[in-house]
């Protein structure tokens, strides 16, 4: 009973709403008051103490499945695009969220009812979760919290982005690493994260002759960390598997290259896991940089990127069975850009640092000054010779995400209000560009929802962290 009782105590601003019962088991009874009280649930899940946010971010969970608010893959949506059953003139967004993600959150979902979408996707990296100090349990629960609070009940999708293998740390000890995305996507999965990114592109060897030998370790460990995630996924649940055939920002990708990438994947898996599932998606490099160049006074660089590439390959990952391509590092484009990736077919795009921009944007002037501060002391050793101070905290300023995670929650609210206003009209702005308005019956009619009871041990257990992820793309 101690258990329970401890439970009770975290949900006692739902006051009478809910029950908990032996098991332990969470039916909601009045789910207004869940929705209208979740807010202070959610905040000790996100800076309680860490027995106390393991409690909330099980209760919000449990609280979520009563009320129809259930993480999902997207896998089979996906492959229903590929397969042409659905429209390819539309563009998934995949959403980082690193400050105030349930806020953030909200505004995302009042968008989507605003807009008719459900085709979206919110993600966090595994260099994010260290500088935001966001673990799988405390992102699910932030966006759980804003599902329940927006009353939307859909289909949630939740992705692992950019499980990146760390090359410096890789070409020190390989199975070690290897045995780190793993164990990191146990805990995902743990948490309701049905869609994961796996990226080993950080291992392609342009030292080799041939694009096939290029490509190699790549897809081999990209098929090794793919049948160890399908041997993890809970019953009736196929995960949704992105691979990534070049580093952001470098050389764009070729056809070659994908094809060479799928062959050799597929193989790969197939000796591993005999007829399992492959990937649904595979990211390409098209032109563009994570977070933007930032020029000396302090403004972003125009992007280029090259549409042609991202819409061809598109149509060529469809013939080994994905949706599409996946453009990465795109949220720094001009407004009137986004719509490009909806006419090239694009399968998806990952959006995150002008969320972030609008964010800085509106901190007060003395906290800004303790952020500054703060990237000063302790990373000033990430300066690059020549920068200019905006050049600096721009590039920086994310690494500040987690530790002032607190001081953010306690922002005045009409400062968080005015957030919340420019994040709705940016994320309206942006499915209406990316075409994903009115695919509610769309994505519910190719989705297999499966409740998942989350087991409260997994929630109260000693989580392993994401080490140093300095080197890591987000």
């Amino acid at each position: 009973m101690a258990l329970i009782d401890e439970l009770l105590r975290v949900a006692k601003p739902l006051s009478d709403s809910i029950r908990i019962g032996k098991g332990p088991v969470v039916s909601v009874r009045d789910s207004k008051v869940v929705a209208d009280n979740i807010d202070k649930i959610v905040r000790t899940a996100a800076i309680g103490n860490p027995r106390e946010k393991g409690l909330a971010q099980w209760l919000i969970r449990s609280c979520a499945l009563e009320m129809g608010v259930i993480p999902a893959s997207i896998h089979d949506f996906y492959l229903a695009r590929g397969q042409g059953k659905t429209p390819d003139d539309f563009t998934v967004p995949a959403i980082n969220l690193r400050a105030l993600p349930f806020n953030a959150a909200r505004t995302v979902f009042k968008s989507a009812v605003a807009t008719g979408s459900c085709a979206m996707i919110f993600e966090i990296a595994r260099s994010e979760m260290g500088y935001t100090d966001q673990q799988p349990a405390e992102y699910t629960a932030n966006i759980l919290a804003a599902a329940i609070a927006e009353g939307y009940e859909s289909p949630v999708f939740i992705q692992g982005d950019h499980f990146q293998v760390s090359a410096s740390k890789y070409a020190k000890d390989p199975n070690s690493e290897i045995d780190a995305i793993l164990e990191l996507s146990r805990d995902s999965i743990a948490a309701g994260f049905f869609n994961i990114d796996i990226d080993t592109s950080t291992l392609v060897d342009l030292s080799k002759e041939t694009i096939p030998e290029q490509q190699e370790i790549n897809y081999t460990r990209c098929a090794e960390l793919s049948a160890g995630i399908r041997n993890l996924e809970p019953e009736g649940v196929t995960i949704s598997l992105g691979g990534e055939i070049g580093e952001v920002g470098g050389v764009n990708s070729t056809e070659p290259e994908l094809r060479a990438f799928m062959e050799g994947f597929n193989k790969e898996l197939e000796a591993r896991l005999p007829a399992t599932p492959g990937l649904s998606k595979i990211s390409i490099q098209t032109g563009t940089s994570h977070g933007g160049i930032v020029l000396p006074d302090g403004s972003i660089a125009e992007v280029s990127l090259d549409f042609d590439t991202l819409k061809h390959l598109s149509a060529v990952s469809k013939e080994y069975g994905m949706g599409g391509a996946v453009q990465h590092g795109a949220s720094t484009l001009p407004d009137e850009a986004f719509s490009r990736f909806a006419e090239a077919n694009a399968l998806e795009v990952h959006l995150a640092t002008g969320f972030q921009n609008i964010f800085y944007d509106e901190l007060p002037s003395d906290l800004l000054e303790e952020i500054f501060a703060y990237l000063r002391k302790f990373h000033s050793n990430e300066r690059k010779e020549g920068q200019t101070d905006d050049q600096f905290y721009y590039k920086t300023r994310k690494r500040a995400i987690g530790p002032f995670k607190e001081a953010f929650w306690d922002l005045p609210e009409s400062t968080i209000r005015t957030i919340e206003k420019k994040w709705e009209a940016q994320f309206k702005l942006l499915f209406e560009r990316l075409n994903v308005g009115g695919t509610r019956e769309l994505v519910q009619r190719f989705t297999k929802v499966v409740p998942i009871q989350p087991e409260i041990e997994s929630y109260l257990a000693e989580s392993g962290g994401v080490g140093d992820v300095s080197d890591l793309d987000d």
